[in-house]
């Protein structure tokens, strides 16, 4: 609540609500409409989309059975854009669901690529990899680890293939800004952390990005916010 009323975004997009909307008062500040999607599986996984704008069409899932039963993607389709907030699966520990993992990133893909047929795509939310050695405090010891394997990190290269930008680095070079850090041995503290929220857009918005952003300042979850500001078309 103070987040809403302090930062003011247009939209916020939230990942791994893990309730049912039903579970949550609804006490929101004016202005703000809520879309919440839920897994089958109760207090597990689910996503949210807070907007002031209404869209024109709010749509659930990548039109994947066999991937939309975890309440992993809201869609919602504006003038100039659609926005798909995403939690992507995790590869889960020792690369258990790597499999799955994969075929969720073809798929994905996908389902971007057939948005933007239409218009272009700004896609956000917690993606569940490190692209790059740059990206997190310790590139040597995670090589294999769930967030940083090789096959996880070729799946993200897929969205920069088909033309994605990652927006906060057409902004910042440099390393050490990370958006997820362990609960373990005081990390956040000591910022050994790793950058696995994004805000993706298609080439066709690179030229209306103002800005791109995290706040690590900001507590309450093991993960900070990130955003972007786009200049009015």
């Amino acid at each position: 609540m103070e987040f809403l009323e302090n930062e003011d975004p247009d939209i916020l997009c939230l990942q791994e609500t893990k309730c049912q909307a039903e579970d949550v008062d609804q006490l929101w500040p004016n202005g703000y409409k809520p879309f919440f999607l839920s897994a089958e599986k109760k207090g597990y996984s689910g996503t949210a989309i807070f907007t002031k704008t209404k869209p024109l069409n709010v749509t659930y899932g990548i039109e994947k059975k066999e991937h939309d039963s975890e309440g992993r993607v809201i869609t919602a389709e504006y003038k100039d854009f659609y926005l798909v907030n995403v939690y992507t699966p995790n590869a889960q520990d020792g690369l258990r669901r790597i499999e799955y993992r994969q075929k969720w990133d073809k798929a994905y893909v996908a389902y971007l690529r057939k948005l933007e047929k239409t218009k272009p795509v700004i896609t956000c939310g917690d993606l569940n990899c490190a692209h790059k050695e740059i990206d997190l405090a310790r590139p040597k010891a995670n090589v294999n680890n769930p967030g940083f394997s090789p096959q996880e990190r070729a799946g993200f290269e897929k969205y920069i293939k088909a033309g994605f930008l990652d927006t906060f680095r057409e902004f910042e070079k440099g390393p050490d800004h990370y958006s997820w850090w362990s609960y373990r041995g005081g990390a956040r503290e000591r910022n050994v952390g790793w950058r696995i929220d994004y805000f993706l857009v298609s080439n066709d918005l690179g030229k209306r990005l103002k800005n791109a952003f995290i706040l690590p300042e900001v507590m309450g979850s093991d993960h900070c916010p990130v955003g972007i500001e786009l200049k009015r078309k």
